[in-house]
């Protein structure tokens, strides 16, 4: 039997673990797991460790958390695993003297159809933009973000009513499939790269995906179409979400997070950005050709709920504003 490539595997989060459970699965030689330290979480302030590491210690797989990846201790204990190849998963960046160790490459795992949308936030990005097909794409890591050149890519489609965690979910899955094809090809030398510049189309250069922020997430009621609203809602849904702010006559802001809501075509009188409600069924907003109605949300320091739930224990009228 010939010889199995060692693999490293790279990654944090949920979304990683599809991957690295396909390449265990196949039955590929990991030797090591290098994941985010162990970070407090909730209330307790308990140290809790990443999706990656639990799955990893349930597989006895070793495990390795550098506080600094570009730590010379850290590049020594990598070095001495000797790695074939390296997998990289919703990973943070990866130092030259890391990415480049093993002799096959390190390749990452993006979901987008690169060259489109790199960076941080591609699933995102996709959705607010109302894009209608995305996908995922293994590539070898250089020296510049998400540019380096493409070993595989498949294509998955976005549904009307699909959000980014839906969205996320799905590709994750896909995502797995495509680490153990590309682990396959990798290991059995069965493989042609594509450079991404063959790709572009004079559109795709423009199309990007950058880190989101607090302040990127704030909804502006009355400075996008209707579409673009709902795209931007349900792109940022449920994470990080998009907000408003809920001002009662008093003055006092409340912030809320929009998870879900319809958008609904008509012709009114109101102004823009206008808060309608019955106290109890209904909180709808006005925009240039319509309202939207706002179906589930979360106050700040409440958990998650829909329209009908929030105003049962948050009696509001028409005398209160949304900004």
């Amino acid at each position: 039997m010939a010889k199995r490539d060692r693999i490293v595997f790279f990654g944090t989060p949920e979304f990683a673990v599809a991957s690295l459970k396909a390449l265990f699965d196949e039955g590929f030689n990991i030797v090591a797991v290098v994941t985010a330290p162990d970070k407090p979480a909730g209330r307790g302030k308990k140290l809790q460790s990443s999706a990656i590491k639990q799955f990893a210690l349930r597989k006895q797989l070793p495990v390795l958390q550098p506080e600094n990846l570009k730590c010379q201790d850290f590049h020594k204990e990598l070095k001495a695993l000797n790695p074939d190849i390296q997998f990289v998963v919703a990973f943070r960046m990866l130092p030259k003297q890391v990415w480049q160790l093993p002799h096959k490459g390190t390749v990452n795992l993006h979901a987008s159809l690169l060259p489109a949308y790199r960076g941080a936030a591609p699933i995102n990005h996709a959705i607010i933009n109302g894009e209608k097909e995305t996908g995922l794409t293994t590539f070898f890591i250089n020296e510049n973000i998400d540019t380096g050149q493409i070993i595989f890519q498949t294509k998955t489609q976005i549904h009307p009513e699909d959000n980014a965690g839906m969205l996320h979910d799905r590709m994750m899955l896909q995502g797995s499939e495509l680490i153990a094809k590309t682990a396959k090809a990798i290991e059995s030398g069965n493989y042609k790269t594509i450079p991404q510049n063959e790709l572009y189309d004079g559109v795709t250069e423009n199309k990007m995906a950058p880190k989101i922020f607090r302040e990127d997430c704030h909804i502006p009621w009355c400075r996008k179409k209707m579409v673009q609203l709902r795209n931007f809602i349900r792109g940022l849904s449920p994470y990080p979400a998009a907000h408003t702010f809920l001002i009662s006559p008093d003055g006092k802001k409340n912030q809320l997070k929009i998870f879900e809501i319809a958008a609904i075509k008509d012709k009114h009188h109101y102004s823009c950005g206008k808060l309608l409600t019955d106290g109890k069924k209904y909180m709808d907003i006005t925009t240039a050709e319509g309202y939207i109605q706002i179906l589930e949300l979360q106050l700040s320091g409440r958990k998650k709920m829909t329209i009908q739930e929030f105003l049962r224990g948050f009696p509001i009228d028409e005398n209160w504003k949304i900004e």
